[in-house]
């Protein structure tokens, strides 16, 4: 198994194909729909774990932006579209892959890494290196169009990867972060 990573828009046919069934079967789309991407103004990246005949076994998108928190500028980054085909589920495929994705962000120069999940989930994510920010709300969405995280039963997890994020720690627990990353990609 090896890990690949591409920009959205580069991300070859064959494997694009695979990552919109495996996405189908975690949020079927209704008869007709086109596939949906996410928007390039996030600069999306596409990381997938495969097997030797280049099956994808999960996929998850890396978005990414800068952000204004607490008066001070910071580069985000966060998972979006996390999936493991469900016949591989329970293997650690989804581990390796989101394990991968932290070391890619971190490795980035992103200050920091940051998004959503549904409660039941956190669990996952901690075991990946992520950590669960208590009492912190996600505003997805558009500032026009708010989009917050607290309307569903989720939590936000992060890691905080430069000196900048760490200095500032204590500003992102308990509090409201204003991620607006549009109407496509409302809450990452």
């Amino acid at each position: 198994m090896r890990v690949l990573s591409f920009p959205q828009h580069a991300v070859p046919s064959a494997l694009r194909a695979q990552v919109e069934a495996l996405q189908d079967q975690a949020w079927p789309r209704s008869a007709g729909e086109p596939p949906t991407g996410h928007d390039p103004a996030l600069r999306p990246v596409t990381m997938l774990l495969v097997d030797d005949r280049d099956v994808v076994l999960s996929s998850l998108a890396i978005l990414s932006k800068e952000i204004s928190h607490a008066g001070r500028r910071f580069a985000a980054s966060g998972l979006s579209a996390v999936v493991t085909d469900s016949s591989q589920r329970g293997r650690g495929h989804g581990h390796r892959l989101v394990s991968a994705a932290r070391e890619q962000i971190a490795a980035g120069g992103a200050d920091l890494g940051i998004f959503s999940c549904d409660r039941a989930l956190a669990g996952f994510y901690q075991r990946a290196g992520w950590r669960v920010l208590p009492g912190t709300v996600l505003i997805g969405g558009t500032p026009h169009d708010p989009f917050p995280s607290d309307r569903f039963d989720k939590v936000v997890l992060a890691e905080l990867f430069t000196e900048h994020a760490r200095e500032h720690a204590v500003s992102f627990t308990h509090a409201r972060i204003e991620l607006y990353p549009g109407e496509i990609d409302k809450l990452w």
